[in-house]
């Protein structure tokens, strides 16, 4: 292209749609690994720092993950206020518990990941990220299935968290977006819990998934709120689901927020305060359309099946 320069040598190519692909140059491969579960890539981007690749699928790249992790873990912590124990199921990165550490509430987090391999080398690889969240005490990690830790858990979960990879037919998690999975998580939470999940894109080409994700919750809780986040490295906004039986307050004074992140967290906090939240958390009317549109539940009969893979290849 006259006037441009093309620095890299190497391309991630993420399918987004059948007619849509997403590239991003690749610097450096830093770890590669074909697990029991999934393929797992560690990457250098030549613009947003270091990535986590799973089955093809970007999960978070160093200098934007936040535009994910705090819209992903603050929501349910602001709407419960004083939350003490949490629950993250997937969340291989660390990101995700770095987040819930900075409430000085919490007293206990347990985060339960299928792929130990994956974890491993997040650990070692992307500090960026997990900035030393996974030898906070207040942590028990867990590698092994989210389903039988949910079966045997005896505990009360003021907050869970549900970050886990998109549903790929052929990866481990697709089972873990239906209606029956919801229902189980129901029932391991507090009566005033609040259960979080990170619920796919919301772009116009592909918000089906979302709305009956949104439909697929309004079944088990009475309330359920759809937000989303742009991810610049995701190529499209990205969107988020926040359910309970409580009430879900949409309104909040932008001063009331900046109060009870002073008091109750540590800071460090790069897209959220009161002003961002107020925002955040409004359904745009196209998503709202769209729930009211696609209606169906998904269910392990019929579980939802994400689009697409990525390749790393030369250019």
């Amino acid at each position: 292209m006259s006037g441009s320069e093309v620095k890299a040598d190497a391309w991630i190519k993420e399918y987004i749609t059948p007619w849509d692909v997403y590239e991003h140059g690749v610097k450096q491969l830093i770890a590669y690994k074909k697990t029991a579960f999934q393929e797992m890539y560690i990457i250098e981007t030549g613009v947003y720092g270091k990535g986590l690749i799973l089955d093809g699928k970007w999960q978070s790249c160093s200098e934007d993950e936040f535009l994910y992790h705090e819209p992903l873990i603050h929501p349910a912590l602001l709407s419960h206020q004083s939350p003490k124990t949490a629950l993250v199921l997937g969340g291989g990165e660390g990101a995700t518990i770095r987040e819930i550490f900075r409430w000085n509430t919490i007293e206990r987090v347990v985060m339960v990941d299928i792929d130990g391999e994956v974890v491993e080398a997040c650990t070692e690889h992307l500090s960026e990220m997990h900035q030393g969240a996974f030898d906070d005490p207040r942590l028990e990690l867990v590698i092994g299935d989210a389903l039988k830790y949910i079966d045997e858990t005896r505990e009360k979960w003021d907050i869970v968290v549900s970050d886990l990879s998109d549903p790929i037919e052929e990866g481990p998690s697709f089972q873990l977006f239906t209606q029956e999975y919801f229902q189980q998580i129901k029932e391991i939470m507090a009566s005033d819990g609040f259960f979080v999940v990170q619920a796919g894109p919301v772009a116009i080409g592909e918000i089906k998934l979302h709305a009956r994700l949104i439909n697929t919750l309004k079944t088990v809780f009475a309330n359920v709120l759809s937000y989303n986040s742009p991810v610049p490295t995701y190529a499209v906004p990205w969107g988020f689901a926040l359910a309970s039986d409580r009430p879900i307050d949409t309104r909040p004074e932008p001063e009331a927020v900046d109060r009870l992140l002073a008091e109750k967290t540590k800071g460090g906090l790069k897209l959220i305060d009161g002003v961002t939240y107020l925002g955040l958390i409004q359904t745009p009317k196209y998503v709202r359309d769209a729930i009211a549109q696609y209606t169906e539940v998904y269910t392990l009969k019929e579980p939802p099946k994400f689009f697409g893979k990525g390749v790393i290849g030369e250019a």
